[in-house]
């Protein structure tokens, strides 16, 4: 690791460009933030995964016709160890065609799923395989990256969990999947994709909020469990703020990765594709039901599940937290200049009527392969920066890199974690910093999946320097 660091860090120094003295001190301090090398283990975990159109008890326990994962949605739990490598072996049933991200996963760019870009799309009756052995260990998930506004609606999403080599001894790993879904009048899925109510809004807001599936969800606790509690927010639009008042709750990892200490989970925003997961420790020997709430609009917060502490008392774990990782500080990233700066709006116009835009550009649909908005060289550090013009949200979400923000409105922000997106508000300027490490074409997108569908995405071309 540290002499892979070594020779990426003389790469750069040495690209004849002058850095400014806080980059080359932001690169330092960089050293050992995260792998840049996977280490396959020579262990292959094979899945099968089918996606085709069913009908699955969903909701309130009713028929709903959806299309899924291996008949199911959420869609299959995949899970390995750090160093083995996942196989999967994709077959496409449905009537469109289709592909598989591999959302916050840093793996070769061309298991990345993005069509023309990374992949031919998988064509109805076609299997692909998507091999890669993860760098990171962390919570994850995957996705189509066609027609997402749709697609990802009609149920298409699963779980990539990544664990440490040695998992820290929880009495137990549990998984939300938060979704929303707009039924008709019938309680199936609105039929009408990417309308002009949802592209001139935040997306696709449904009327139900499902955790797993279900509005009831409880997860029942013995006294004395503590429990890794993993969140993904698999919405096309939606924003949650889990509320955990009242429960012995830390964060330890935001988008798959380690926080440098744990901190409160209190108002953290979890836009499309964010994933938190939750240390929770339950010192209560019973009680009423503890109610897990959104409170993103404080005005109509929304149960998302409820906990049930029952049964005898058992041994809490003991263990330090996991949340140490090495998560550079980079006090002096605002001193260093932007490289550059995405423009964010919206526009009339284009096939759905509204357009959505990244620096006066909308991205033209998944057919065919596009020119990059930005070229990185691997290696070097960036501070780039989000000016949302309009007045609407934005999560932004980039393939194959962490970032870590920087400031919200010119205001320095002491995130001791890194992300793979970050919710831009309307009206709002948001500074990042990274250090792209694979070389690829990768896509930048909004994850309000409407946005994205009417051009809010582009590609970051990183080049050996």
């Amino acid at each position: 690791m540290a002499a892979a660091f070594l020779l990426l860090f003389h790469s750069a120094c040495q690209s004849g460009e002058k850095k400014p003295p806080q980059a080359e001190r932001a690169l330092r301090e960089f050293e050992g933030a995260y792998p840049l090398e996977a280490r396959p283990l020579g262990t292959v975990r094979t899945f099968d995964i089918v996606a085709e159109p069913t009908e699955v008890p969903l909701i309130d326990g009713q028929a709903l016709r959806v299309w899924a994962y291996n008949g199911q949605v959420p869609g299959p739990q995949l899970r390995i160890r750090l160093g083995e490598t996942l196989r999967v072996r994709f077959t496409n049933r449905l009537p469109q065609e289709t592909t598989i991200h591999w959302h916050g996963v840093r793996l070769p760019n061309a298991m990345d799923g993005v069509p023309h870009a990374t992949q031919k799309p998988v064509q109805p009756g076609e299997t692909f395989v998507y091999e890669f052995t993860p760098k990171d260990a962390g919570t994850f998930w995957f996705h189509p990256h066609v027609r997402s506004s749709e697609q990802v609606e009609r149920g298409l999403y699963g779980v990539l969990i990544v664990e440490d080599a040695e998992p820290p001894p929880y009495s137990r790993d549990v998984v939300w999947v938060i979704d929303d879904w707009l039924l008709d009048e019938t309680r199936q899925i609105f039929p009408r994709f990417n309308t002009r109510h949802d592209l001139a809004h935040d997306g696709r807001w449904g009327n139900v909020i499902t955790v797993n599936g279900r509005t009831d969800e409880v997860l029942r606790v013995r006294p004395g469990e503590r429990i890794r509690l993993r969140l993904l927010n698999a919405s096309n639009g939606r924003v949650v703020a889990p509320d955990f008042s009242g429960l012995q709750a830390k964060v330890i990892a935001v988008d798959g990765m380690y926080l440098r200490e744990p901190i409160d989970p209190s108002r953290f925003e979890l836009a499309p594709g964010n994933r938190v997961d939750i240390d929770l420790t339950f010192n209560q020997l019973s009680g009423e039901p503890l109610r897990v709430v959104d409170r993103f609009y404080a005005r109509q917060p929304n149960l998302l599940a409820s906990i049930l502490l029952e049964g005898d008392l058992v041994d809490t774990p003991a263990f330090a937290s996991p949340a140490r990782a090495h998560v550079p500080a980079w006090k002096e990233g605002l001193q260093v200049p932007e490289h550059h700066t995405f423009r964010l709006n919206a526009r009339g116009g284009g096939p759905l009527g509204i357009e959505w835009t990244i620096d006066g550009k909308a991205f033209a649909g998944h057919e065919h392969a596009h020119e990059a908005g930005l070229t990185l060289k691997q290696g070097q550090f960036y501070r780039l920066r989000y000016v949302n013009e309009s007045a609407r949200l934005h999560p932004i979400h980039l393939h194959g890199m962490f970032f870590r923000l920087l400031a919200r409105d010119g205001v320095p922000v002491n995130e001791p974690f890194f992300r793979d997106t970050v919710l831009v508000h309307g009206r709002e300027e948001v500074d990042i910093a990274l250090v792209p490490t694979d070389v690829g074409s990768w896509m930048m997108h909004c994850h309000i999946l409407e946005h994205a569908e009417a051009g809010m995405m582009t590609m970051i071309d990183v080049e050996k320097d």
